[in-house]
């Protein structure tokens, strides 16, 4: 694809310096790093130096105190770089074309819903009962459950899973090997015995959720386990059941989220958190990587730490263990001090 940068900052509302690089041809985009002569590239702080030294075209940048600084070459200034660079990384990516219809080599069990415009590629497999929304897109070797729903326009890739039952609401994605309704880790035990306690619930994504690689999201023991409206969840995460994750949360790898737990909207964990169950986190609140959450949190916090703390406290514990070691070593110094004190003090 090529366009100019005068169309490109009509398409995300930017402003070019100087207006005279309008005229400049761009054929795709790319980072600092690999950018050439027609390629558009973007830069936020504190990368705005290394922009400087691109070979890059032109580069965006984000409007206010940095548009009045001089730039060695043409600048797109846009409020947002990162959000205008995501727009343009689709329109300058070729979309993937399918033929619609179901593949001969798909398995379609009885008495299956199928949408307008469905694709459904080989060796995927609906059961019984099932319902595809319109445009809903199934790679090869998806299996989709007996009863279970995908919504219009939401694309399950290869390997993913959605167990019988469960939802799956409008536009949502699922990546390679994503189970959406693995039964729920619940056990009796007896006599050294454990016994499975049967898991009859299911598993529902809202609408606008998007599911990483390797995703384990449990369904219910009873009721549902619920991922809610916009959140999205990265590679390698575990939802327990009867989990509710609020609206617009982000769930970073490697996180574990156990069950029974209820989390409100717009709350971001960092890679490897882990909670308790049966505890409620508050919404509006950030925990970083390797947060360890043990009990109930109220909205509006940013924790750290394990077990979890403010931020700020975790930053000065972390600060202060720097020091141990020379302090491990005053401490024997005032030890042996004390003692000749004492000893001292004992002949006087």
């Amino acid at each position: 694809m090529r366009k100019t940068l005068q169309e490109i900052a009509e398409i995300v509302s930017g402003r070019i310096v100087p207006e005279s690089a309008g005229t400049l041809t761009i054929t795709g985009l790319d980072n600092l790093a690999g950018a050439g002569a027609e390629n558009l590239t973007f830069a936020v702080e504190p990368h705005i130096e290394e922009a400087r030294a691109s070979r890059a075209g032109a580069v965006m940048l984000p409007e206010g105190e940095l548009a009045a600084r001089d730039f060695p070459r043409p600048a797109l200034y846009v409020e947002d770089p990162r959000a205008a660079f995501a727009q343009l990384l689709e329109l300058f990516t070729p979309k993937l074309v399918f033929p619609e219809g179901v593949s001969p080599k798909a398995h379609i069990g009885e008495d299956v819903k199928l949408g307008e415009g469905v694709i459904i590629m080989p060796f995927a497999c609906v059961d019984d009962h099932a319902v595809i929304g319109d445009r809903a897109i199934l790679y090869p070797h998806t299996y989709i459950g007996q009863y279970a729903e995908i919504g219009e326009d939401s694309v399950i890739y290869s390997s993913a899973t959605v167990r019988e039952h469960c939802r799956v609401g409008k536009r949502c994605v699922l990546h390679p090997s994503a189970v959406v309704g693995s039964d729920g880790f619940g056990f009796t035990t007896k006599d050294g015995v454990h016994t499975k306690v049967p898991q009859v619930g299911n598993a529902v994504l809202e609408d606008d959720v998007e599911i990483g690689s390797h995703v384990g999201i449990d369904r219910a023991t009873m009721g549902s386990t619920v991922i809610g409206r916009g959140t999205k969840i990265d590679n390698l995460v575990h939802i327990g059941h009867n989990c509710k994750i609020g609206d617009n949360c982000l769930i970073v790898a490697q996180t574990g989220i156990s069950g029974s737990t209820e989390v409100g909207n717009n709350v971001t964990f960092g890679g490897q958190t882990g909670t308790v169950g049966h505890i409620k986190i508050g919404g509006n609140s950030v925990y970083a990587a390797r947060s360890g959450i043990i009990g109930d949190m109220p909205e509006g916090q940013f924790c750290a730490g394990f077990p979890v703390q403010s931020h700020a406290s975790w930053l000065r514990m972390q600060a202060a263990m720097q020091h141990l070691p020379e302090m491990r070593k005053q401490l024997k110094k005032m030890e042996k001090l004390l003692a000749k004190y004492e000893q001292q003090e004992q002949k006087g």
